[in-house]
């Protein structure tokens, strides 16, 4: 789930401290400072999309060690893969993402969908403090040199 700094501005990764957007930038050469839009239509002509594992859920603040397990609500992925068949993978930003996704998400999905590849990157959060932005930029090249392999987009 968006951080308060993200759900108060509209905008996944709103957090300036947050190194999503950084880590965008030196994998896409997105400008981290650019208009919001202008960042998601990027990640889109690359062929990345960004969702929340969570359509809701309660939390006091913004840990994800805070949310109320019995408040989660999953999002809707089976529709989500349907209305979006090229989905090769999936990555999360974080264990909370990828923990949720795997309890509340995985069990209900049929084939193929169960079947997409899964992994789980260190969360670009500020309270990922055990882990440097070169850290972290190293395990989300992931992203972008899978895309490079696959052929079928170009990253610089």
């Amino acid at each position: 789930m968006p951080g308060e700094a993200s759900l108060r501005a509209g905008q996944y990764y709103a957090y300036p401290r947050n190194a999503f957007w950084p880590i965008v930038e030196a994998l896409f050469a997105v400008a981290a400072d650019a208009e919001y839009v202008q960042r998601c239509q990027a990640l889109v002509s690359h062929g990345i999309a960004v969702w929340d594992v969570l359509e809701s859920c309660i939390r006091s603040g913004s840990l994800d060690a805070a949310i109320e397990s019995s408040s989660i609500v999953p999002n809707d992925f089976l529709g989500f893969f349907k209305r979006n068949p090229s989905i090769k993978a999936i990555y999360f930003n974080g264990s909370m993402a990828e923990q949720s996704y795997r309890r509340h998400v995985l069990p209900e999905l049929p084939e193929p969908f169960n079947g997409i590849e899964c992994t789980r990157l260190p969360s670009t959060s500020p309270a990922n403090a055990s882990y440097s932005f070169d850290r972290k930029l190293t395990h989300w090249r992931r992203i972008a040199d899978e895309i490079k392999a696959d052929g079928s987009r170009e990253v610089r």
